[in-house]
């Protein structure tokens, strides 16, 4: 995680050490076994779970590249890719709509 000072309730301190680990073990491969990182992840859903609704989470997934992807994956079903900014993906869709409407206009 970027060296940046958040303050955040004590309530999300177990989530905050728990996404510094994440981090880690995203910028470390092989640092842990499949299995520990998948038990870092179940831990980590919990913990995004109990902590829906706080102010301070989006302080915290804004530094923690790892934890905002695996919080955007949680939530897909309902809010689709929710942290990605706006304009990236309107961008991509105004790009995706260009190259259909060449390829429509190229001759067979």
């Amino acid at each position: 995680m970027p060296t940046e000072t958040i303050r955040l309730p004590a309530r999300l301190h177990a989530l905050a050490a728990m996404a510094a680990l994440l981090e880690r073990l995203d910028n470390q491969p092989r640092s842990a076994s499949a299995e520990q990182y998948r038990g870092v992840v179940r831990q980590m859903q919990e913990l995004l779970t109990e902590a829906e609704g706080e102010d301070s989470l989006a302080a915290l997934l804004a530094i923690a590249p790892a934890t905002a992807e695996l919080y955007e994956n949680l939530h897909y079903s309902q809010a689709g890719l929710c942290r990605s900014p706006l304009e990236d993906a309107l961008n991509a869709e105004l790009a995706a709509v260009a190259a259909i409407t060449a390829a429509r206009k190229r001759p067979h």
